[in-house]
């Protein structure tokens, strides 16, 4: 994986540096920032391909960073926490974060998640020409532009929440654990839990309520979840 750029954004300059001597060696070249303006200016500045990013820095935390990226770029981001605590990772996920790291971290398991998180782009890069589009009734999901129409109007949505509607709208009434939408969205080399799936259900039915009778994103109480359609299959 030569030349994919990583910003390193976490203001214990020992971790920062173990990063980078370890990313290095794996053909990565990583630029570090010690605080959170330093993250969003070095961010604008380097273009980074993946971003690490900690959770308590100084001048901006990394929620508030997190949610500056978010206003311009879909780039990759694993937030790192050093509590381990469910509302740091619930919270990062609905930031737009892809996953979290708990320190203390091995490194290997760091360069393993960043290489899952790159592959998965790289495939979605190869299949840019392939249109992948699901219509419904006051709803369209284009995954080739990664384009949300409520409707008829586009709609902001993290990557991953269009990319868990299109898997669930493309298979109507098909019922899913929350383990094979880990395994099928996110892939095998997630790292997280269930409740990464939740977070994501939740913020899509805000954006989904009330816009149509023909069709329901419904939870299967005790199963998981199902994009559940009315009569015919609304493709």
């Amino acid at each position: 994986m030569d030349n994919i750029k990583i910003l390193v954004c976490d203001d214990d300059k020992n971790i920062c540096e173990l990063l980078r001597l370890y990313l290095a060696k794996e053909g990565f070249t990583v630029t570090i920032a010690v605080d959170g303006e330093d993250a969003v200016q070095k961010f604008g500045l380097s273009k980074p391909d993946m971003v690490l990013l900690d959770i308590m820095m100084p001048k901006l935390d990394g929620w508030s960073v997190c949610k500056e990226i978010r206003k311009t770029s879909n780039c990759p981001i694993i937030m790192i926490t050093a509590k381990g605590e469910t509302f740091d990772k619930v919270l990062g996920l609905e930031l737009g974060a892809d996953d979290y790291i708990v320190k203390p971290f091995d490194t290997k398991e760091v360069v393993a998640r960043i290489k899952a998180v790159m592959r998965r782009v790289t495939e979605s890069a190869k299949s840019e020409q392939e249109v992948k589009v699901v219509s419904y009734d006051n709803l369209v999901v284009n995954l080739t532009n990664y384009e949300l129409k409520i409707k008829g109007k586009t709609v902001d949505a993290p990557p991953k929440e269009m990319e868990l509607l299109y898997h669930l709208a493309s298979n109507p009434n098909k019922v899913y654990t929350r383990n094979q939408l880990l395994d099928e969205v996110w892939g095998f080399d997630y790292f997280g839990d269930s409740r990464t799936v939740d977070v994501h259900i939740k913020r899509l039915r805000e954006k989904l309520e009330g816009v149509s009778d023909q069709w329901e994103l419904k939870t299967v109480w005790g199963v998981g979840y199902k994009f559940e359609v009315v009569g015919a299959d609304g493709q």
